[in-house]
């Protein structure tokens, strides 16, 4: 019987083989097991956790070719939804060469597909089918025509709420707009931007997901048209949709209704990153529970790294408690182990990896195999002098190089001006910047009189400032206000260089450095508040990269010759800049971990893993948990060389501050690194990586601490001392008396112990 039994098991599969086709066996025979489960899955909703490098583009478009030409999908009744226009495009293109059919499912965007069903929908969703969409800047505008007594600065924080809401289908009489904005008055704006919205008969970016998704809801014959249209659903990059995208995904899918589609999402839970952009971790981690019946396959064969670097990835991301789980296996088999180098500071930082690249280059490696990753923008200022200055080719992805960004452009314009007030272009990049009243026909007014005056041989008047201060044309009260305030700031900052330049008792040590002015156009100019309503509304790092030129300036003396020294280093730089040669491609790539998403290198050195940078300080735990999957991912962008660095000491906020080792890093089994440079105080190998266990989280022995001025005055803590400044604790011990304490090593150089038990008054800790 046992016989009889594998005889009719073995004659079943055979004749499984050959019902499919020999073009479709082909394309199945290059997949390992588990991404041809998935493939040939069509039961029940399905799952598939893609790992980094897993395959998954390659797995979402065979399934589509194989659904059409082996399961007899018609194409028309497929849709499948990404999130970028290029991923659209190539998985529309993938399947097309696997089953030409493929050209007529619905392969698109969210956004295009909301765009498409809108269309079909105009009048039901109550807008012209001849809509356009308004981008952020639209909304702007129509903002402050809806509610005209908006600043311009309040329209923008009120147009980011707005889009906020509808990435949660939040309308604006619904009970819980007040956890997307506390003010009162939030309801009534929303709803008259909406009111002028729908007079124009357009829509915007939210709109395209939460419209369509209102529509199915509130529509029964809309809806049972599109279950009839659409037999399957797939969604690529899961992880990355927001709650609208995941209403507007049931309401398709009929899944309440039974309605009989097939639906697939294709994602990687730890590969999350986006929360920023509204991105909600829970659609993935909860799709089993919404859409019952779920089939779970996992895709763990990493076909991109080495088991090394995927031994870090793992040890780090195991952390995460809002996980579902999975381990890469690297197919790849062994390589080098993972470095991290210990450095003094930022340049020493840029320093070793530009040697790195240099070493390699010369041993054959072309420069494009490297990769520097860092957490925020404002850290590749280092990284572009260096290599500026070392003849090291680079390009900077996904924003401007450091000196082209408009935030930086603004400071520098204060500071030519304060250099050479008869600076034109520098005068009128800023005179109305943030807007003062101040406009164009006024500039041209005060230009043309500092011009007459030198004309008539005064050139000794010809500062614009001057001429701005002295001009009487009839002016605005507006404008002239706002001339007068440019005045009054520029004044200060004057008064400041002059400050410097008069105190003779002060050596060049102590003078103030440059910082201290550029903060102070920051903060006086109005720059810093503008860039800080930007960077809430659209995630950018204005303010950031605006600190890190201040930080660059912290080598030079707040005078005026510390001023022109300053302008001359980056004009140096920047004509090192612009005469690179574009049309050479190969470089080393500068990248924010943010940016790196789908991407991979040979070798990747990620930098700043210091508590503060990366992570940033957030004591929220989901926070934290982002963070992680982020450095997860940057981990898993290398495909044969990973370097980790972190820096003991970083110029910040105008001052060198004492940073600690990234907790990241202590979650890393210390036998799997090569660990190289001085390990700081605050760094320890023992009791700090938790193998096989996790219960503990990672957390290291102070953290464990009961004794509560052991754990507030532990090993790494920043301190201030009112005599003596600021430091960071480097040692502990507990004495012969059995009191505790600490040594101190203090920015000015001095080491001091102290009894934090009888002298906590005196040692505030810095958080």
């Amino acid at each position: 019987m046992d016989k009889i039994t594998e005889f009719l098991d073995s004659y079943d599969a055979s004749q499984n083989e050959e019902s499919v086709s020999e073009k479709t066996q082909q394309y199945l025979n290059v997949l390992n097991e588990e991404q041809k489960e998935a493939v040939m899955h069509e039961d029940s909703p399905l799952l598939i956790l893609a790992g980094a490098g897993s395959g998954k583009t390659r797995v979402i478009t065979t399934k589509i070719a194989y659904l059409i030409a082996e399961k007899h999908f018609d194409p028309y009744s497929i849709l499948a939804v990404t999130f970028t226009k290029k991923a659209a495009n190539e998985m529309h293109e993938r399947a097309i060469q696997l089953e030409e059919r493929a050209s007529h499912a619905q392969i698109r965007t969210f956004h295009s597909f909301g765009a498409w069903f809108l269309r079909m929908n105009a009048f039901e969703a109550g807008i012209d089918p001849k809509f356009t969409v308004y981008d952020d800047d639209d909304m702007v505008t129509l903002l402050c025509k809806a509610v005209p007594k908006l600043t311009k600065q309040q329209a923008n924080h009120f147009a980011h709420k707005i889009s906020l809401a509808k990435d949660y289908c939040l309308t604006p009489d619904d009970q819980k707009i007040a956890e997307i904005a506390s003010e009162p008055e939030f309801p009534e704006i929303y709803q008259k931007y909406q009111n002028r919205l729908r007079e124009t008969g357009n829509v915007d970016f939210g709109d395209l997901i939460m419209l369509p998704y209102l529509v199915l809801k509130n529509n029964e014959n809309i809806r049972r048209r599109m279950h009839q249209r659409f037999k399957v659903i797939m969604v690529d990059e899961y992880q990355d949709s927001n709650v609208a995208q995941f209403l507007l995904l049931q309401e398709l899918s009929g899944v309440k209704e039974n309605s009989g589609t097939y639906v697939c999402v294709v994602g990687d839970d730890d590969q999350s990153i986006y929360k920023f952009r509204g991105a909600e971790i829970q659609n993935i981690l909860t799709f089993k529970n919404k859409f019952p019946g779920t089939k779970v396959i996992k895709l763990e064969k990493n076909y991109r790294s080495k088991s090394e670097i995927l031994k870090i990835a793992d040890n780090v991301v195991r952390h995460n408690q809002g996980r579902l789980g999975k381990t890469l296996q690297a197919e790849r088999g062994n390589g080098k182990k993972p470095v991290l180098a210990f450095l003094p500071n930022q340049d020493e930082e840029a320093n070793f990896c530009a040697d790195l690249i240099q070493l390699a280059h010369e041993n054959g490696s072309p420069y494009s195999d490297w990769a520097i990753l860092y957490r925020t923008n404002a850290q590749s200022l280092t990284f572009e002098t260096t290599f500026m200055h070392k003849k090291i080719p680079y390009a900077v992805i996904g924003s401007l190089k450091f000196y082209e960004r408009e935030e930086i452009k603004d400071l520098l314009a204060f500071l030519a001006l304060i250099a050479n007030p008869r600076d034109e272009i520098a005068f009128r990049r800023i005179i109305n910047k943030p807007a003062r009243g101040v406009g164009g026909t006024t500039q041209e007014k005060l230009i043309d009189a500092a011009r007459e005056k030198l004309q008539d041989g005064k050139a000794e008047n010809t500062n614009l400032l001057e001429t701005s201060r002295t001009f009487g044309e009839k002016l605005t009260k507006k404008a002239r206000e706002g001339i007068n305030h440019f005045v009054e700031i520029m004044d200060e900052f004057y008064a400041e260089l002059q400050k410097n330049e008069q105190d003779g008792a002060q050596s060049q040590v102590d003078k103030p450095n440059l910082s201290v002015l550029i903060d102070l156009i920051s903060e006086k100019s109005g720059l810093k508040t503008l860039y800080e309503s930007e960077d809430e509304i659209s995630g950018s790092q204005r303010t950031a990269n605006m600190q890190e030129l201040s930080n660059s300036a912290v080598l030079y003396p707040c005078t005026s010759n510390g001023l022109l020294e300053f302008l001359d280093h980056i004009e140096l730089d920047r004509t090192l800049e612009t005469g690179e040669e574009e049309a050479d491609t190969d470089k080393v790539t500068l990248i924010t971990l943010h940016n790196t998403k789908g991407l991979e290198f040979n070798r990747v050195i990620i930098t700043g893993i210091e508590r503060g940078i990366f992570p940033r300080e957030d004591d929220d735990p989901a926070e934290l948990e982002e963070e992680r999957r982020l450095c997860y991912v940057g981990i898993t962008r290398a495909k044969n060389e990973l370097y980790l660095t972190s820096c003991s000491m970083r110029r910040m906020y105008g001052r060198t501050s004492y940073m600690e080792p990234s907790p990241f890093l202590k979650e890393m089994n210390p036998a799997l690194l090569k660990i190289i440079g001085r390990k700081p105080s605050s760094f320890r190998t023992d009791n700090s990586f938790h193998g096989g266990d996790y219960g503990t989280n990672g957390l290291s022995h102070p953290d464990m601490e009961t004794d509560p001025i052991k754990r507030k005055y532990s090993r790494g803590k920043k301190i201030y001392h009112d005599d003596y400044g600021y430091g960071v604790i480097i040692s502990t011990l507990t004495t012969d008396d059995d009191e505790y304490a600490i040594t101190v090593q203090f920015e000015n150089g001095g080491k001091k112990r102290f009894l934090p038990k009888y002298q906590s008054s005196a040692l505030m800790v810095v958080e």
